[in-house]
């Protein structure tokens, strides 16, 4: 895998807008002091490398930064998102008034390697679970006004998006459970309010997976189910509805969680915990 798949998230251009601006915002504040102290003529060249190894991502969010402070600023790109990237590699080089390059430089970094970060830790569980046939989700537990951001990211690793927010699709957990009345209730209520979005319901133990699958929801979590639950929750389901895990997901568990034949497994460490990859910029 080395480019971002098509048929996921992708950021508008009113979204990177938004983040860069807000980013520049609190950065930047009423001026550069330290920048200023550089004769306004005076025009630069930098290269930034990778520190480490990983996946890129983020080159959106860096051309509108340097975009932002300055249109006349030129970027060259030695790598596309979701390509592998190694230690010392150049990323790019770019050019144009020294002040702008220089009070851009930690916006644009700091998306870079959050990014790069996200779809590095990506694509590290994606490879775990090469030829099973599951698919990896993230979850709703990404940095507040970054999600979309984030999710994109998800996919230049390797993995896939669950849904966005609270209006795209209906997640029915034990609280929601609990105020409808019951399953059933709770499933034909969000058949009625929104036909056409789908529907998951969240189950602790395979009991509670026959009411889903009577209530002919879309998708089943499993919550912290055991591998043996899980392979049996496959079997009873046979096909009826989509499974996810959910839960106790590690490097050791991830694996045979896939081998159990569920169809996903929703991790919310993909975003949650993220490292930052190491980049540095310097001017030539």
């Amino acid at each position: 895998m080395n480019e971002c798949q098509p048929d996921r998230i992708t950021p508008s251009e009113q979204d990177i807008g938004a983040n860069v601006r807000a980013a520049l915002a609190e950065d930047v504040g009423s001026g550069d002091i330290t920048a200023a102290l550089i004769p306004a003529a005076a025009n630069a060249s930098a290269r930034v490398i990778t520190r480490e190894d990983g996946v890129l991502c983020g080159r959106a969010w860096v051309n509108r930064v340097f975009a932002e402070l300055d249109p006349s600023i030129e970027l060259q790109w030695e790598a596309d998102d979701g390509s592998a990237i190694a230690a010392g590699d150049l990323l790019f080089t770019v050019s144009g008034p020294a002040r702008a390059l220089l009070t851009g430089e930690r916006a644009a970094l700091n998306f870079l390697q959050l990014l790069s970060g996200t779809a590095t830790i990506c694509r590290r569980y994606a490879n775990l679970v090469a030829g099973t046939g599951v698919k990896l989700l993230d979850t709703r537990k990404t940095i507040p006004g970054l999600r979309i951001a984030q999710k994109y990211a998800v996919s230049c690793g390797g993995c896939y998006n669950h849904r966005v927010g609270l209006y795209d699709a209906f997640l029915i957990k034990e609280n929601h459970i609990r105020a409808a009345g019951g399953i059933l209730q709770a499933v034909n209520a969000a058949r009625e309010s929104a036909p056409g979005k789908l529907v998951e319901v969240e189950v602790e133990n395979l009991d509670e997976l026959a009411e889903a699958l009577a209530a002919a929801c879309d998708r089943v979590m499993l919550d912290n189910f055991s591998l043996e639950d899980m392979a049996e929750a496959v079997r009873r389901s046979a096909g009826r509805v989509q499974l996810e895990a959910s839960g106790n997901v590690t490097d050791q568990t991830l694996r045979p969680i896939a081998q159990t034949g569920v169809n996903y497994i929703s991790i919310g460490a993909l975003t949650k915990d993220c490292k930052a990859l190491d980049l540095s910029m310097r001017l030539l």
